[in-house]
């Protein structure tokens, strides 16, 4: 809003040519000039004797009043309104309100719209420009020749000034607006005199104010709904445009500050522009548009002129303009103090943030910082002609605030003590470097890029992560040599988070393309290069490709015991990563050793409670799990979630991993009673401590969502699927793999609770996403295969046995013949033989896919069990009750023995086993297909 013009003062006498003194007289009503020698002249102003009579005698006349007139624009602002009227209404005899504010955000139109509303309860009331002494002064005086015209000509300035503050000293019932005050100290003489009556101060500047018994309110911006009702009103009741049209993303720019809205509101007027376009060129060109009013507008009123007169009046504090331009850089949000730490000395750092808060350009709320966001803009825009905004002060600030949050990071991302600090810099980091070219990264950008990257990355921000690690690597090769070991980090670096995006066409030819250099730059045997070959075998095996990926874990194996020795902890992780290979290759017989050892070598170098300890015996768990050894898995699970609980706390990322996984055992062993309340407890606390967005939160819903499945109630899972796919869909992209595995599970609970309609499309698109996101041989987009073709047999059996048939022989050719995967594919084939009449395939491939999964997985197994069980329900479908019930029987108790007498696998064996021993027909059918 424009500040407002007071009424016309008297002009300060002009310099005469040659001395003269002014006498004054009074006589009968009319004045004479005296002429005393060549030089001397001298003036006599008669006056009427009423014209000295006492101030005390002197009443007002009515409706003396001032107040600036242009007021018809004004929105909102009851509050403060009413703060007002509270703040002068006090019973003392002068009662003294102080708004203050950041220039622009409309002080001087809420005073104005005070006093104009209240000119029927006070009189006088009278607007003085505060902004210096002399204005003072001459506000004094108008107000004394308002009273007294016959005074105006008669009296000096100075004469005049000292009769209306003797005046307000002598009457009451007065309203003095003081606008625009520089310093309490020029007012303080005056309202030492005024004993009675109302004085409202406008002011930037926020402290000071309480010596004088003042009532200080602060004021803030508008809110978006009367900062929009400002706009709209200023652009005129026709403005060719709608809200949809970019106003509401407008006044949020503009930060709700009115002076601001008001320029934007007569640009639109006079140049008839819609606010997105008016906000594209605020984007382009901030600081011409900040400084450029409409034709009809005051030049001398844009937010740009406004702020150079508060930084003018800041130039006695050296370091408040330097430390204005560094924090400009920076988001409008809370900065914490300690990240300008070191910019100054203590004492002069918090002398100029007291004065940039004192007027209002900062604020203050206890540790960190906030500035406007156009402060911000204008204070990053070079002006040539603003000595406050030249290019060279504004391009050290852009350096000087990265290199700032470059050493107030922590120094590891995934630690979760540090992720506070992380996510209280963040918004900042990400302003920096919006608001900056690649081409001006720094040595410190380059490193606050790598590091922020692991932060996102960490947090599951897939996207944010390669965004900043892409310009990380391409600072790195704009200020090293390409052989530089910096460019090798952040390559890998790069590589990596393409790895945990499971982006693996990216990520394998970048990580096999730096695993070569590095070989050839530091060495084979270099600790940056084992850990590059450690990082491919982990993306072959994402991929599914185990032949690649299992003896490239062997080797880097083999050369960190040659060289690091059989104890270090690079050497554990590497055996660790192998068992983990092998038990994804079904290769359980070598992967539990290994673990154990593991295990074992940890405990022993690291000690029981060491956080890698506690993982290893989380992995051997997992490991049994696989194996289906319930018995052994469930109490290492219990064992780690206790530890965790103990050594790392109940809230640490680890221990509530520990409790998800526990309760995934409970639901393995059938134990939904334990599963899903630990299920839930676990999802409370991941959004509690990570959040609701955190990945690990979306995966523990995901997971309580297919325990309610598991235990029969869609009204549960289907509502608790959904919520996770839109999540992961807004939070990781409709793409990332965890997307496209929730849709999956959507979709198989629409067809447990019988809606293969709503299932089949979904897993089409699935099938068809991750074919174009993952590649047509990704074990997940064979998975996706095999689970179409499963729902395909319920309702179209001549599609399912097709998709079969292509899904086995392509996993036989990506993950070989003995694959658990495969295997389970070859079972559904199986039992898709059987329901299309085929008994006699039917039987031939369970009786070999049962011989193949007791060499593989071990006969105590559980997807062995399956198999069993399939081959005897087989057996009596065929009329071969004789075959079939000792394989029910053998199948039986070693369900009883392996999963407990009350797992639903056992549940379903024992009934098979009853129907098929009494001859009972039709059966219900076994749990054919995984």
């Amino acid at each position: 809003m424009p500040k407002p013009t007071p009424g016309t003062e008297p002009a300060a006498d002009p310099p005469a040519a040659r001395p003269r003194v002014q006498q004054i007289g009074v006589a009968s009503g009319h004045s004479r000039v005296y002429q005393a020698g060549r030089d001397l002249t001298v003036h006599e102003t008669v006056l009427p004797a009423t014209a000295l009579r006492p101030v005390t005698e002197v009443d007002a006349p009515p409706a003396t009043v001032n107040v600036p007139g242009h007021q018809q624009v004004f929105v909102g602002r009851d509050d403060e309104l009413a703060a007002l009227r509270t703040a002068l209404s006090a019973s003392r005899p002068v009662v003294v309100a102080a708004v203050h504010g950041l220039g622009g955000i409309g002080k001087s139109t809420l005073a104005a719209r005070y006093a104009a509303a209240h000119a029927g309860v006070f009189n006088p009331v009278w607007w003085i420009t505060a902004d210096t002494p002399t204005g003072i002064r001459a506000g004094l005086a108008a107000l004394a020749a308002a009273l007294q015209p016959e005074l105006a000509a008669a009296l000096p300035l100075k004469a005049l000034a000292e009769r209306a503050t003797a005046w307000l000293a002598g009457h009451e019932g007065w309203l003095l607006v003081l606008d625009d005050v520089t310093r309490p100290s020029d007012v303080t003489p005056l309202l030492a005199r005024t004993l009675t009556g109302r004085v409202l101060i406008t002011s930037r500047l926020g402290q000071g104010w309480h010596p004088l018994g003042a009532q200080v309110q602060r004021l803030d911006v508008l809110a978006e709904a009367e900062a929009l009702d400002l706009l709209t009103r200023i652009a005129g009741p026709s403005a060719p445009w709608t809200p949809e049209e970019g106003a509401t993303e407008l006044v949020e720019e503009l930060g709700g500050l009115p002076l601001a809205i008001e320029q934007a509101g007569a640009y639109l007027r006079q140049n008839r522009l819609t606010p997105r376009a008016y906000l594209g060129l605020l984007t382009a060109y901030p600081a011409e548009m900040l400084d450029q009013p409409a034709e009809s507008g005051d030049a001398r009123r844009t937010v740009a002129r406004v702020w150079r007169l508060t930084l003018d009046r800041l130039a006695d504090v050296p370091p408040a303009v330097d430390l204005l331009r560094v924090l400009a850089w920076y988001a409008p949000e809370s900065v914490p103090r300690d990240v300008l730490d070191g910019l100054a000395e203590p004492p002069r750092l918090q002398r100029a943030l007291g004065a940039l808060a004192a007027y209002n350009m900062i604020t203050l709320d206890g540790p960190g910082i906030v500035v406007h966001r156009l402060v911000q803009a204008i204070a990053r825009t070079p002006d040539p002609a603003d000595p406050h905004r030249q290019a060279p002060d504004i391009e050290a600030a852009r350096t000087l605030a990265i290199a700032l949050l470059d050493r107030a990071h922590p120094a590891e991302p995934d630690a979760p003590e540090s992720w506070a600090r992380w996510r209280a810099l963040l918004p900042h980091i990400d302003a920096a470097f919006d608001r900056t070219s690649p081409e001006t990264d720094t040595v410190e950008a380059q490193r606050l890029l790598r590091a922020t990257g692991f932060f996102l990355n960490g947090q599951g921000a897939v996207d944010r992560s390669l965004t900043y690690l892409k310009r990380c690597l391409a600072a790195a090769l704009r200020l090293h040599e390409a052989d530089h070991p910096v460019v090798l980090n952040a390559r890998a670096g790069l590589a990596y988070a393409y790895w945990t995006a499971e982006d693996l066409r990216q990520a394998i030819p970048l990580m096999e393309h730096n695993l070569a250099e590095e070989e050839r730059i530091l060495g084979a045997d270099h600790p940056n290069t084992l850990t590059s070959r450690n990082n491919l075998a982990s993306a072959y095996q994402l991929a599914g490709d185990l032949g690649r990926a299992i003896p490239l874990f062997e080797r880097t194996l083999a050369d960190r015991e040659r060289l690091l020795g059989a104890d270090h902890p690079g050497t554990l992780t590497s055996r660790s990563n192998l068992a983990g290979a092998c038990q994804l290759a079904g290769d359980l017989d070598r992967a539990i050793p290994l673990f154990e050892r593991t295990l074992a070598d940890r405990e022993r170098s690291a000690g029981a409670d060491h956080p890698d300890t506690l993982a290893s015996r989380n992995n051997l768990a997992h490991a049994l799990e696989t194996a289906g050894d319930l018995r052994r898995a469930i109490p290492l699970l219990e064992r780690t979630l206790a530890d965790r609980e103990r050594v790392l706390g109940p809230d640490h990322p680890d221990t509530l991993a520990s409790r998800n996984n526990l309760a995934g055992a409970y639901r393995s062993a059938g134990d939904l009673g334990r599963a899903i309340p630990l299920f839930e407890r676990t999802m409370a606390d991941y959004e509690r401590v990570l959040g609701p967005d955190h990945p690990g939160t979306l995966a523990s819903r995901n997971n309580l969502a297919a325990a309610y499945r598991s235990a029969g109630d869609p009204g549960r899972a289907i509502p608790l699927h959904e919520r996770t796919l839109a999540d992961r869909e807004r939070v990781l992209g409709p793409d990332h793999p965890d997307t496209l595995t929730s849709r999956n599970n959507l979709a198989y609970a629409f067809e447990s609770a019988g809606e293969p309609g709503r299932a089949i499309p979904l897993l089409e698109r699935t099938l068809a996403d991750r074919e174009r996101v993952l590649g047509p041989d990704h074990p997940h987009t064979l998975a996706s295969r095999n689970n179409l073709a499963y729902v395909y047999q319920f309702v179209d059996a001549g599609r399912a046995v097709p998709l079969y048939e292509r899904t086995m022989a392509e996993q036989e050719r990506v993950l070989g013949s003995g694959h658990p995967d495969t295997l389970a594919t070859r079972n559904n084939l199986a039992g898709a033989y059987q329901l299309a009449g085929d008994p006699g395939r039917a039987i031939s491939l369970y009786e070999r896919t049962l011989a193949d999964r007791e060499r593989v997985l071990g006969s105590d197994h559980p997807a062995t069990l399956i198999s069993r069980n399939n081959l005897a329900f087989a057996y009596r479908s065929t009329g071969h009750a004789d075959r079939a019930i000792p394989l029910y029987e053998r199948a039986l108790a070693d369900c009883e023995r392996l999963l407990g007498a009350d797992h639903p696998t056992t549940v379903i064996v024992r009934d098979n086993l009853t129907w098929a021993t009494a001859q009972a027909t039709p059966e219900p059918g076994p749990p054919a297909t995984e």
